[in-house]
This record gives C-alpha cells, sequence and structure tokens, in this order.
C-alpha cells in the first residue's frame, strides 16, 4: 500500500498511537525523573546502607533489557500475586530503566559544582537535605538539561516495548503490526511510524536547546 492509502485508512490510528505514544512518554519520564533524583539523593547520602541501596538500583536497572523487564512484570509477577494491568506494566518498565540513566546524568551534572560551595553551605548551618535542595539539585540539573533532553528521546523510544502487549489503543510500533495484520502495509507501514518517532525527536532536541541555552551555567 502506498502512504496515501495508508493514511487515508489508517490516519486516525497513527494519530490515536501518536497520542498513546507521547501520553506513555510524558508520564514515563515524569516518573524517571522523580524516581532518579531520589535515587540520586540516595547515592550521595551520608548514610553508608542508602547509599549500597542508590547504586545498586543503578547497576541492576541501567543493564536489564527493557524486554525482559516487562516480560517480568507481566508473565512472572503474576506468580507472586502481584497483577498489574498491561498498562501499568508498561510504565513500570519504561519509568524504572531511565530513572537509572537519570540519575547517571544528575551524577555527572554535581560534579560540576565545586567543593567550595558546598562547604559554604555547611559553614552556614544548611542540613544534607537543604544543601541539596538549595545548591546542589538546582546547579545539576541546568548542568543536565542535554543529557535529559537526550534520556527524554530514549524514553520515548523505550515506549515502543508497549507493543509487546495487548495494549489499546496502541503506540506507534504497535500500530504497524495492527495494520499488517488486516492488509499488507508492508515497510511503508513502518516508514510512517519511523517519521512520526523522528519529528517527535527532532522538536524534542529543538526545545531541549533551546532551554539549555537559557539556563546554561557559563564558568
Amino acid at each position: 500500500m502506498s502512504i496515501y492509502e495508508l493514511l487515508t485508512q489508517f490516519g486516525d490510528k497513527y494519530l490515536a498511537a501518536l497520542l498513546t505514544t507521547w501520553k506513555l512518554t510524558a508520564i514515563s519520564f515524569t516518573l524517571a525523573f522523580v524516581i532518579g533524583i531520589v535515587i540520586t539523593i540516595m547515592r550521595i547520602s551520608p548514610i553508608k546502607p542508602i547509599r549500597f541501596v542508590g547504586d545498586l538500583y543503578v547497576q541492576i536497572f541501567r543493564n536489564i533489557p527493557g524486554a525482559a523487564l516487562l516480560i517480568i512484570l507481566v508473565y512472572a509477577f503474576p506468580y507472586l500475586n502481584f497483577v498489574w494491568s498491561y498498562y501499568a506494566c508498561v510504565l513500570i518498565a519504561t519509568s524504572l530503566l531511565p530513572a537509572s540513566f537519570c540519575s547517571e546524568y544528575l551524577m555527572a551534572g554535581m560534579n560540576t559544582i565545586g567543593a567550595g560551595q558546598i562547604e559554604a553551605a555547611r559553614s552556614i548551618g544548611m542540613t544534607f537535605f537543604q544543601t541539596i535542595k538549595n545548591v546542589v539539585l538546582p546547579q545539576a540539573l541546568r548542568s543536565s538539561v542535554l543529557p535529559m533532553t537526550n534520556l527524554l528521546v530514549a524514553t520515548m523510544l523505550t515506549t515502543a516495548l508497549a507493543s509487546q502487549v495487548p495494549l489499546k489503543p496502541t503506540d506507534l510500533t504497535g500500530i504497524v503490526s495492527y495494520i499488517n495484520t488486516r492488509t499488507v502495509g508492508g515497510v511503508t507501514a513502518f516508514m510512517i511510524s519511523a517519521f512520526l518517532y523522528c519529528a517527535t525527536a527532532v522538536i524534542i532536541g529543538q526545545i531541549g536547546s533551546l532551554i539549555d541555552r537559557k539556563v546554561r551555567i557559563l564558568r
């Protein structure tokens, strides 16, 4: 089928799939961002067992394949009496994985902060959490805009895991299987989804570059 024929027949399905991908990306990235901040604080905690747990989280979820994690959540956890919807399983998988990379980017951003600033915060009586909130995190976030932009794009691509489970409405990857089980979409169906992925990634990249130019710390 031609692109025109596919868009004429399945245009509404592609639009729904695009919106689903955007929705999954937004929710997953938000959760990953929050989890990543918590894990990062744990990794720099003065309490050694907490640091160990934070580092262990990163080592596990930075190295586990997304498909393997989704399979565990969907098919293995029910045997432990943990049963979630397909949508919840996809969100969990696409949030836990990027959170580990989010923590790594924040740690890299923190390395750009001079030790003197931390010492100054302590000298005026700031607690650990006050120092993190008022001194460390704001600067780390400003230094991590471009890596976080890349992470947002990576999270969007990770949402393709949704195509591995019967999620409705489906995402941009799943729509290809939907079309090819009903007609001969062929490579063209993939090309349309790929274009929508690329277009979204370009928009995210442009917005991220704009934000970076506005908040970048000049040294």
